[in-house]
């Protein structure tokens, strides 16, 4: 499997966090926080936190705090089918594919549920031919970007496709929830919304630089379900986030890796790119001690947190396409990212 074009998607509203601490404190919902619940969205949206922005699909931050179902069913399907295609449209583009080149296309998303799924959405936007296979995967939070193109590669080695369109795209805005529960708070405050998408090839494209996916390792741990995942309550998705999560962030990402690089005869030093979801600077920090490896090795994740937050799913291809701009030194490339369940996931890459 190849990677023949990249694309993202974001909303035009951008916020500092400086701004997302201002409305918070206009809001009804101030006063009604506990004062420990208040001290902690001050902590995280005026200190470094490694989060100077984030894009959100929302005209006025005051929306932010119309939290009720409905409300937030709307958001996701007036902005999830929007971003997809967008992101996917750039995709496309890189690729110089046209839509009915398409075979196939995965779309992952954990911010809301529609039925029929987002892929119909994309189909109808993109143009896709409606012989498409095409398939919705849910549930796997800010890890599903690799199970996607576990998929994908699974599609394209069948024969039955030549070109697979992976999408992830949250709207994490239409998943908020804000309760006196400091997990909660914290997800409030670091998550963005945003669209991946990748044109994935059985075959390399001749105009693209060269990035064959070389096989991938998950690690799917129940017993730490409840350290990350989303709970429904009153009708609406709430975020459960535990302390725990940076340290079982970078324990299951370690282990994913040493998995990995056991089958093959590389070793951590001779990667050359690394390509991680962030979750947050805390989780970077605990990557970089577990690893072993230079603050430098994360720098593309590193700036895509700092300008967008946490986009959940969507978030590796945003450094994906980051390192690929930068010109990121050839070589063994390892993508990796993690989320519920607790689940994670990593591959590696050869990109020339």
């Amino acid at each position: 499997m190849f990677v023949s074009g990249i694309g993202t998607a974001v909303p035009r509203q951008r916020y500092l966090k400086s701004e997302c601490w201002g409305a918070f404190q206009q809001s009804d919902l101030f006063q009604r926080l506990n004062s420990r619940t208040r001290a902690v969205a001050k902590t995280v949206l005026l200190h470094d936190n490694g989060i100077e922005a984030r894009h959100l699909a929302l005209d006025s931050l005051q929306d932010a705090f119309q939290i009720d179902p409905d409300t937030l069913y709307a958001r996701f399907l007036e902005n999830a089918p929007a971003l997809a295609h967008k992101a996917g449209k750039a995709a496309l583009k890189q690729a110089a594919l046209e839509p009915l080149q398409i075979d196939a296309v995965v779309v992952s998303t954990c911010t809301g549920y529609l039925c029929p799924g987002l892929s119909s959405y994309v189909i109808e936007q993109l143009g896709l031919r409606r012989d498409v296979q095409a398939y919705d995967l849910v549930g796997q939070g800010c890890a599903a970007a690799l199970p996607n193109w576990q998929l994908s590669s699974a599609l394209l080695a069948s024969q039955q496709c030549d070109h697979v369109l992976s999408i992830c795209v949250e709207v994490c805005s239409a998943a908020m929830y804000l309760d006196d529960d400091p997990g909660v708070m914290i997800s409030a405050c670091l998550f963005g919304d945003g669209a991946g998408a990748a044109v994935l090839s059985r075959l390399p494209q001749k105009h693209v630089r060269r990035i064959e996916w070389q096989g991938s390792e998950s690690l799917i741990n129940p017993s730490q379900r409840n350290a990350l995942l989303f709970e429904q309550r009153n009708g609406m998705l709430r975020n459960i986030l535990k302390r725990e999560v940076p340290r079982l962030a970078a324990e299951h990402a370690h282990r994913v890796l040493k998995t990995a690089l056991n089958r093959t005869d590389i070793n951590i030093a001779d990667i050359k790119c690394w390509i991680m979801h962030a979750g947050g600077r805390d989780v970077l920090l605990a990557m970089e001690k577990k690893f072993g490896i230079p603050k430098q090795c994360f720098r593309y994740s590193a700036a895509m947190l700092h300008e967008y937050g946490n986009l959940s799913s969507a978030f590796v291809y945003f450094v994906l396409q980051t390192a690929l701009k930068d010109k990121a030194q050839g070589g063994a490339w390892w993508i990796s990212s993690f989320g519920a369940g607790f689940s994670c996931h990593g591959a590696l890459l050869q990109v020339e």
